[in-house]
């Protein structure tokens, strides 16, 4: 590879990670001033509700500009299929517990407490793989989830001392990270239904969820919030819910797309460094002060997360090394070679 054509690899990883960490924390700081800003609509399930909407508007969208025109760009034909959509719907429940209960979480937490609220994700994948899957964790990654829950727990203290804890937002943000990780395992699963295709999972899961919100809406009483709301008929506001559906869109796309161009490696590395700019820029924006101990928490969480990475990304390395060996020798553990996969 010349010169030249390094920096240009180079030039796209970097606008690419760029992009994620635009995205995802502008979509962040979006849905939170939505939630929680003095105008806001007091129904989260409503407005994650129209979010779905434009995902899905988004998707038949791209899906007839590359069917017209294909040179332009590609996306998979979004073409409603009521058995896909039955096979897929116990993924599409988590789904829509995960984007309803992150949702509510940023609601009540704010953008600053939201990582430590919502880092307990990668403590119940361990959880949930060992119990649906049987897959067991080594010592070192239960190391590393026992940091990651040392800074929860510190977080939540310091939260509480400060008189700024907020049970229900924290009580969300566990519950998303549940659905995500149950999200997650499940997934894996059902891409099969979809030809391994993630964006036509994200158009089916966001009809399954337009489905699923109709009467959960209806049940929680947010309908008579809605006719009540002040700022219905104002295009600003329908424009705030639509940039925010668009970037929920996005967002799954980007993160395709720099697992593509880099690593799940280099991706769950920038997604922490990611959560640690954005809750530095969180607290300054809204111009808190935090205790020594409060930003300890947050370290102590990054940290946990970042290391975890890391032990199982050598762990599935050495696998992966051990794997041919074990098959010359005749003697390999099928059942080992496919959890390494």
């Amino acid at each position: 590879m010349t010169d030249s054509s390094l920096t240009t690899q180079y030039a796209k990883i970097a606008l690419v990670i760029a992009a994620y960490w635009i995205v995802s924390i502008s979509m962040v700081f979006l849905n939170s001033h939505l939630l929680s800003s003095e105008n806001r609509l007091d129904a989260p399930l409503f407005i994650t509700f129209t979010q779905c909407v434009v995902t899905v508007a988004v998707c038949l969208t791209l899906s007839g500009i590359s069917r017209l025109f294909p040179k332009l760009c590609w996306f998979p034909e979004c073409t409603l299929s009521r058995d896909r959509m039955l096979k897929l719907l116990p993924v599409s429940i988590f789904f829509v517990m995960m984007i309803t209960f992150n949702n509510i979480c940023l609601k009540y937490v704010g953008v600053a407490f939201y990582t430590v609220s919502r880092s307990l994700t990668t403590v119940f994948n361990v959880i949930f793989t060992y119990i649906i899957l049987g897959q067991r964790t080594s010592f070192p990654a239960l190391l590393c989830c026992g940091l990651i829950i040392a800074g929860f727990l510190l977080g939540v203290q310091q939260e509480d001392g400060a008189g700024s804890l907020n049970v229900i937002g924290v009580l969300s943000g566990i519950l998303a990270s549940v659905s995500l990780s149950l999200y997650s395992i499940y997934t894996k699963k059902v891409l099969k239904i979809v030809n391994d295709s993630v964006s036509l999972l994200s158009f089916y899961n966001n009809v399954n969820a337009l489905i699923l919100f109709i009467p959960l809406i209806a049940v929680s009483g947010e309908l008579s919030l809605v006719a009540k709301f002040s700022l219905l008929g104002s295009p600003d506001w329908w424009t705030e819910i639509f940039i925010v559906g668009v970037f929920g869109f996005a967002i799954g796309y980007v993160t395709m797309l720099q697992i593509q161009v880099t690593s799940p490696l280099t991706h769950n590395v920038s997604g922490t460094a990611k959560a640690c700019a954005q809750t530095v820029i969180a607290v300054i924006y809204s111009e808190q002060v935090k205790s020594a101990l409060w930003w300890t928490s947050n370290a102590l969480v990054l940290i946990g997360s970042a290391q975890y990475t890391r032990v199982r990304q050598v762990e599935m390395a050495k696998h992966h090394q051990e794997a041919p060996r074990a098959q010359r020798s005749g003697k390999g553990d099928k059942k080992r070679l496919l959890e390494s996969v």
